[in-house]
């Protein structure tokens, strides 16, 4: 207990020698800890958008059912650039007849088509830009998250013979119709009019503040019949019945659509099934680049705040010599020596490692304040910053703090 007293003492004397001395060399000691700052303050920024965003993508995948999963032409881990290959191309589209399939299947509660294009909605001289119109089925905007504030969704009827009905995105509502209730009026999308059944409020996230939330929803036989789209982008989106696991349901829709399809048992599979879980490892391998990339601008600037403190002590080591000197006659040991020095680095580093926590906690709050990306602060990033700035303040400051430890206190006491 007294050994524990004695070196927190120390520790005490050491933090409150560094501080007198950044106030006698103030800005000597802030460029020391810019480095510092720079790095932790990367580190948070990074690290809070990183965590408000995957937090973000953990609700809109709760949103659409954890067991949700999607049958789609090609998946390639998420990352589709460039043409894909030979044998892909050859693949049949996915159509509404095989959607229709998999939904009388045992195991599924719905099997919702869905293709995309792009169109202007318009309404008695206004007029939005060009807008994504999606075609599904009556579960069209089950698996989104959100909910139609006004009006319906789509019939069974209306969606089996593509009736002119449309559900418009609560944005595009208010930018043609302005305060005039929409339900029961027509709507020009494309060439083609289409009566307003329903309004739909996106969730509140990141994706809904994007181009995503400017659209509107249309039956996807309605789709096919009057617009031009690229059926590539077919998707069919399976929800397993309650009771029925993911891998369940996989593997009846594998083997239906292979049926379907008269795929032979040697062959391969000419579509892709993709679970949620698998775009959250997509996303979680992109971040991972993201996060790797931040680390290394983070320690170029640590080693850089690192290479100052080292500088810094060494000056405090020289202007300090006769103390250490007189601490040395006085009966100081070589380890009260070095614990005085290197507690000194580690409370300039750690002081700097703070003001970066703070830093980047405001930028990353202003970031979510002024645009769509969320941000939230995880603990661990913190706990990280304050380790890596106490380690810059021990790994750089060991140098000169055995520098002050091995000094002869004969030679030091004649310094002037």
């Amino acid at each position: 207990m007294k050994g524990l007293r004695f070196h927190l003492g120390l520790l005490a004397e050491g933090a409150w020698i560094a501080l007198g001395a950044m106030r006698s060399n103030k800005l000597r000691s802030a460029l020391t800890i810019l480095g510092v700052l720079i790095g932790v303050t990367t580190v948070m920024t990074m690290a809070s958008l990183i965590q408000g965003i995957n937090n973000d993508i953990t609700r809109e995948i709760e949103a659409a059912g954890p067991t949700t999963f999607y049958v789609v032409w090609w998946w390639n881990g998420g990352l589709q650039v460039g043409r894909p290959p030979a044998e892909i191309r050859q693949r049949p589209f996915l159509k509404r007849a095989e959607a229709d399939a998999l939904g009388g299947l045992p195991e599924v509660e719905y099997a919702a088509m869905f293709g995309v294009t792009n169109q202007r909605a318009s309404y008695k001289g206004e007029q939005t830009r060009a807008i994504n119109i999606y075609g599904g089925g009556q579960h069209a905007l089950d698996i989104d998250g959100g909910a139609i504030v006004a009006g319906r969704g789509f019939a069974p009827q209306e969606d089996r013979i593509g009736a002119p009905v449309v559900v418009l995105y609560e944005k595009v509502a208010d930018r043609l119709f302005g305060r005039e209730n929409p339900l029961g009026k027509e709507v020009r999308i494309g060439s083609h009019g289409y009566r307003v059944i329903g309004i739909y409020r996106r969730p509140d996230n990141l994706f809904a503040s994007d181009g995503q939330s400017e659209a509107a929803a249309i039956p996807f036989e309605s789709l096919r019949h009057n617009f031009q789209f690229m059926e590539m982008q077919n998707t069919i989106v399976v929800k397993p019945k309650p009771g029925v696991t993911v891998l369940q349901a996989e593997d009846a829709v594998t083997l239906a659509l292979r049926r379907v399809r008269g795929i032979r048992v040697a062959d391969p599979n000419t579509f892709d099934l993709v679970t949620q879980s698998q775009i959250l490892e997509t996303w979680n391998n992109l971040t991972s680049v993201f996060f790797l990339v931040m680390l290394v601008l983070a320690g170029v600037s640590l080693m850089v705040g690192g290479i100052g403190v080292t500088a810094i002590m060494m000056v405090s080591v020289t202007e300090r010599t006769r103390e250490i000197g007189i601490r040395k006659a006085l009966g100081a040991r070589r380890t009260d020596i070095l614990w005085q020095f290197l507690v000194e680095a580690s409370t300039l580093t750690l002081l700097g490692g703070a003001c970066g926590i703070v830093l980047g906690a405001l930028a990353a709050t202003a970031v979510s304040k002024l645009t769509p990306i969320p941000a939230d602060i995880p603990l661990w990033s913190v706990l990280i910053a304050v380790g890596a700035s106490v380690a810059v303040g021990v790994v750089f400051g060991i140098f000169p703090a055995n520098r002050a430890a091995t000094m002869d206190p004969v030679e030091a006491l004649r310094y002037e």
